[in-house]
């Protein structure tokens, strides 16, 4: 008997979603329906529900790039690049988005999808669905444009703490930092300070090990658009490190920027080449292993980096090279690169890392550092390179179409 209720039950559960569902005339409009390839939301997914969200780039009607970027005011611009595919072969558009900082996450999606909706117009007017679209118009109140009382200038301030420990182990760290930006369409000026504190204490047995450290930087950054190519930036950085063996370190580099495309394609492709020269000054907290207590140098910085948003999926790589003058074998290489790969139907990659040669350590401690503070990395030791990567692969496999929404039970997949 308890066999055959179990069995009942299956049937009960598992029989329905292999059974047939008659075809309706909303399921021959949603074979019409266009298909379309993008990393949608589930809001997304639950408010345009006219489109068909495919998991195969291959059968896609159009293919929807999206890359954001911040602005000065501490809001974003979202960019959207519409490529048409198979019988949309040509179709391309760019729209691009606003949002103030004082936008909630709603509103900014509300936004988002009612601007998709009208892009995806276009497209939708040569499928059968078009017979069932309407267009209202609704007219705003208009607005006196007020003068911006704050010129342009957004200021951002945080403070945080982390306090951390048990029986043998405490730790306290501490962090503070103030932002002032004031970016317009030709200029940028980002003045930033950051300070932080960290604080641990290990009992091991009887002994007993402490572990201090600080860091603060003063940075000031600016950049003046010359035209649609060319920029013009000085950068100038103060700050000390008990990790580095620095009281006190002062850079000011002049650099000039060459962007091989013009920047307003730069959420979609960049090529830019930099080069900068200038002065750095270092007081340090010990003699250093060149019997310097303080000095001053001249040092020259090139650099090239690409990125690129496509159908394949995004790219960026970089290269920069330092070296002080006149001595170049006191130099820094460094190699970085970021891909996030969809190689076939399914089936992505994503890798990123950075490699350098390293051989201008000038700060290093003449003492050299203890084993605790080694093995705690407070202090820095020679080397003559670092690296770190990072890679993950996915693969998802099943139906091409992707567009049921179902929030029961949350995230939870067991």
């Amino acid at each position: 008997m308890k066999r055959s209720i179990l069995l009942s039950l299956f049937l009960i559960l598992i029989l329905p979603s292999f059974s047939q569902e008659k075809v309706t005339e909303t399921d021959t409009l949603r074979k019409d329906a266009l298909n379309v390839f993008m990393d949608a939301s589930d809001f997304i997914k639950k408010e345009i529900t006219f489109i068909n969200y495919v998991r195969d780039l291959r059968v896609a009607d159009v293919y929807v790039i999206q890359a954001n970027q911040s602005t000065g005011s501490g809001g974003g611009k979202e960019t959207f690049f519409f490529v048409g595919q198979n019988r949309f072969a040509g179709m391309n558009d760019t729209i691009m988005i606003s949002h103030s900082p004082d936008e909630t996450a709603d509103v900014r999606r509300i936004k988002t999808v009612r601007i998709l909706k009208m892009a995806l117009m276009r497209y939708v007017l040569k499928t059968s669905l078009s017979d069932y679209f309407d267009i209202r118009f609704t007219e705003k109140v208009k607005e006196t444009v007020s003068t911006d009382k704050w010129n342009n200038w957004v200021f951002r301030t945080g403070l945080s703490g982390y306090l951390n420990g048990e029986k043998s182990y405490r730790s306290t760290i501490m962090y503070g930092s103030f932002v002032a930006d004031r970016i317009t369409e030709k200029t940028k000026l980002t003045i930033a300070y950051s300070y932080g504190w960290n604080n641990n204490k290990y009992k091991i047995d009887e002994t007993v090990i402490k572990s201090y450290s600080r860091d603060q930087y003063l940075n000031i950054l600016y950049i003046k658009g010359i035209n649609e190519h060319w920029s013009l930036g000085s950068l100038a950085y103060m700050g000390s490190s008990i990790y580095s063996n620095t009281n006190f370190s002062l850079t000011y580099r002049p650099t000039l920027e060459y962007n091989v495309f013009p920047y307003a394609q730069a959420t979609r492709r960049q090529f830019r080449f930099q080069y900068g020269i200038g002065y750095e000054y270092y007081n340090y907290r010990d003699t250093t292993i060149y019997n310097k207590v303080e000095e001053n140098l001249c040092s020259q910085l090139f650099s090239v980096a690409y990125k690129v948003v496509e159908k394949w999926g995004s790219g960026n790589i970089s290269v920069s090279w330092k070296n002080y003058l006149p001595d170049w074998s006191m130099n820094h290489l460094s190699f970085y690169g970021r891909f996030d790969l969809r190689i076939t139907k399914g089936l992505s990659f994503n890798i990123s890392g950075e490699a350098s040669l390293v051989h201008d350590q000038l700060s290093l401690e003449k003492g050299g550092a203890t084993f605790e503070e080694t093995l705690l990395r407070r202090k820095e030791i020679a080397t003559q390179y670092t690296y770190y990567t990072s890679f993950g692969l996915s693969f998802t496999f099943g139906s091409i179409y992707n567009n049921a929404v179902n929030p029961r039970f949350g995230d939870n997949r067991f």
